[in-house]
């Protein structure tokens, strides 16, 4: 027996007197809930809370009436948005803690030399060009379209 069968059959077998009992006992625990929240608090609380809430409220609209902010959010949903920023959070990590090991650098052409020599300081050098062209290139189109 499902459970819509079996509340029609308990419905059916309780009186009227006995649901609106249950009813009026709920109703009775709900505002004793009610109570007590009201009397944990103090009016600071209450003026905090209520303050907080409409803060908030003003945020959310404004950032739901963002269409930068809105596009952003989207573009962060796709999946190899997500990849990127996992990758760049671990890298933000990882470099955080290299530079705190790290003694401070000599300085001089040739610890640039040296820098500059690495491969990943290469592929970030290529990705910093590659993201600054596809923003130009996007900037340009927004003046382009009145934006």
């Amino acid at each position: 027996m499902d459970y819509s069968e079996e509340a029609k059959m308990t419905t059916q077998t309780e009186t009227p007197a006995a649901i609106a009992n249950d009813d009026l006992q709920r109703l009775v625990e709900f505002a004793q809930i009610i109570t007590a929240a009201r009397d944990a608090m103090s009016d600071d609380m209450v003026t905090r809370m209520a303050g907080a809430m409409s803060e908030g409220v003003n945020l959310l609209d404004r950032l739901t009436r963002n269409e930068g902010l809105m596009r952003l959010l989207l573009a962060l949903d796709r999946q190899e948005s997500q990849c990127l920023l996992i990758a760049l959070s671990e890298a933000i990590h990882a470099a955080s803690k290299d530079i705190a090991a790290a003694a401070p650098a000599t300085g001089g052409l040739g610890c640039m030399l040296r820098v500059v020599r690495d491969p990943g300081t290469q592929e970030g050098v290529r990705f910093l060009a590659v993201l600054g062209q596809h923003l130009s290139h996007s900037l340009r189109e927004q003046r382009r379209r009145g934006g």
